[in-house]
């Protein structure tokens, strides 16, 4: 397996300057700049900075300028690819679900956590001293979920608690959107909410910086879901598309991915969220049922 990962590594730089070096000299135009925006699951800052050598390393390789953007919420990560306004675009595989549907968008790399596993678990977690410890315990609490349209922080927690027969809204005192998954961290710690959706990604990015792991219990871990994916507008010339898939999958800097708290990228494509699709169409119907 490891051979193999290291063949398709050596493959995919090759690719990414072959289809560069091609597009000099072929009637294919690449745009003189890209645009990568990012669903904003920490601050801007942060973001900025954990993704600051993954878009040197694109420019590098790509030969073109990269324009980084941090969205004001996940919503706008969707529109600006459908106005095309965002080239690339790193999704939450709900988020994703959402742009392949509405913008365009094609998924052609996942994340890789440091297990190797291209997938992610979500997280319910209390405050370490609040003695909140299950599902019972936070009934009548105050909840923050993430943003409408986040897999970990909303749509996952939304179908788990409909399985469990709750509803939310009643079974909570209070139901925020915190905007974004550090925020929802930061509330539960300070105690602003009692309880809240995650995901082990993001909880692990803020550790030794904003939290400590003993700062909370967990008291509730999903299933796994699918990595989120890097994804293009599918109207893109086919060799910038190749090129990126290149770059995305041989980004192999050390900082870098510790910054991201990654493994690397992995090939993806659109039918590795089909599971993500039956979560959705679940919780739509669960809402009409509920009107």
């Amino acid at each position: 397996m490891k051979k193999l990962l290291l063949m398709f590594l050596s493959l995919s730089i090759f690719v990414t300057s072959l289809f560069a070096e091609e597009a000099k000299y072929s009637n294919v135009k690449w745009p003189e700049k890209i645009v990568f925006a990012v669903i904003p699951v920490a601050s801007s800052r942060e973001m900025s900075e954990n993704f600051d050598p993954l878009v040197k390393y694109m420019e590098k390789e790509l030969g073109i300028k990269v324009e980084f953007k941090v969205a004001s919420d996940y919503a706008a990560v969707i529109n600006g690819m459908g106005f095309k306004h965002v080239d690339v675009a790193y999704f939450g595989p709900n988020s994703y679900c959402e742009a392949a549907e509405r913008a365009g968008a094609e998924a052609i790399a996942v994340e890789v956590d440091k297990s190797g596993s291209p997938g992610y678990y979500g997280y319910i977690i209390t405050k370490k001293d609040s003695n909140l410890k299950t599902l019972e315990d936070i009934k009548g609490k105050t909840w923050a979920f993430t943003d409408p349209s986040s897999t970990s922080g909303t749509l996952v927690p939304t179908v788990f608690f409909a399985k469990k027969g709750i509803d939310p809204n009643k079974y909570f005192s209070k139901v925020i959107y915190s905007g974004s998954h550090e925020a929802s961290i930061l509330s539960v710690k300070n105690g602003k909410v009692e309880s809240a959706s995650t995901n082990n990604l993001d909880f692990e990015r803020g550790l030794g910086k904003h939290w400590e792991k003993t700062d909370f219990n967990i008291i509730h871990k999903s299933d796994l879901i699918p990595g989120s994916p890097i994804a293009v507008r599918k109207d893109l010339p086919e060799s910038l598309k190749m090129a990126l898939k290149g770059v995305f999958v041989s980004f192999n800097d050390p900082v870098g991915l510790e910054k991201l708290k990654l493994k690397g990228y992995a090939p993806s494509d659109d039918k590795m969220y089909d599971g993500i699709r039956e979560l959705i169409k679940f919780k739509k119907e669960l809402k009409k049922k509920q009107q």
